[in-house]
């Protein structure tokens, strides 16, 4: 018995001697675990949340019941929430609390070198009215798709396609001259105007000018969940029928009538 006891000495001086490490590998110490929340930055996800519900601190408050002093210590870091608090505040969100711990994804930064991108022409249509570069083909799971066209003077006899597609479009010419035809409607560009409009309506485009045209074309194949519907008129249902929303910026944009 006494030799077990002085054992057990031994092997806590030895603890001891090396300074805590036996417990290390079984204890989190408390500067581990501090390291650990503040890389999930808990503080600056709630914000987020927050700021993209166009909520106050207030009114977080009113549905967490938690006041509007401690959450702004918490989006600032200076105390770390409970687990209790932070899925009330999850709730608010329809989030789970796993949000909160998982791995952020990488901010999305591309560069597209000039160098590096191909050049397409329109396809299925002979001789094709434009040819177009992709300046988002190296995002996988992109919201919109920015391109550069350039669109080449056409003999007076060709009619350019018209196409469709869904949600809307934007256009800003970088030079030459430019027309495009929104439904019934149809408009001249020049350097420096821009037209956004509805894609669901067929439109085409046609160098206006003796030299080609460039542009910088951004579609967005999904209407916004927030975009104000009211904006369409009623009876717009049917492709190619006036009425559909076609917005230009105007430097010395001239209408074709």
């Amino acid at each position: 018995m006494t030799d077990r006891v002085e054992t057990n000495r031994v092997d806590i001086n030895k603890i001891e001697a090396n300074g805590g490490e036996e417990m290390h590998k079984t204890l989190a110490d408390a500067d581990t675990a501090e390291r650990f929340i503040t890389e999930k930055h808990l503080g600056e996800r709630i914000r987020r949340l927050r700021l993209k519900k166009s909520m106050g601190l207030v009114d977080l408050g009113k549905h967490t019941g938690l006041s509007a002093s401690f959450l702004s210590q918490l989006e600032t870091g200076r105390v770390v929430p409970t687990l209790r608090n932070l899925a009330r505040i999850a709730m608010v969100f329809s989030k789970d609390l796993s949000y909160f711990f998982e791995t952020e994804p990488s901010p999305i930064f591309r560069v597209h070198r000039k160098r590096d991108r191909v050049r397409i022409p329109q396809t299925g249509v002979e001789p094709p009215t434009y040819t177009f570069e992709s300046l988002g083909y190296m995002v996988a799971d992109r919201h919109m798709d920015p391109y550069f066209a350039e669109f080449i003077p056409l003999p007076e006899h060709v009619e350019p396609r018209s196409h469709m597609h869904t949600g809307f479009e934007f256009l800003y010419v970088v030079a030459g001259e430019l027309a495009l035809r929104h439904g019934e409607q149809e408009a001249k560009l020049g350097p420096g105007d821009a037209v956004y409009f509805d894609a669901g309506t067929p439109h085409s485009y046609r160098c206006a000018g003796a030299k080609s045209a460039e542009a910088v074309i951004v579609t967005m194949h999904q209407a916004p969940a927030d975009h104000p519907q009211s904006l369409r008129p009623a009876a717009a249902g049917a492709p190619g029928r006036p009425g559909q929303p076609v917005l230009l910026s105007r430097t010395n944009l001239t209408e074709v009538k």
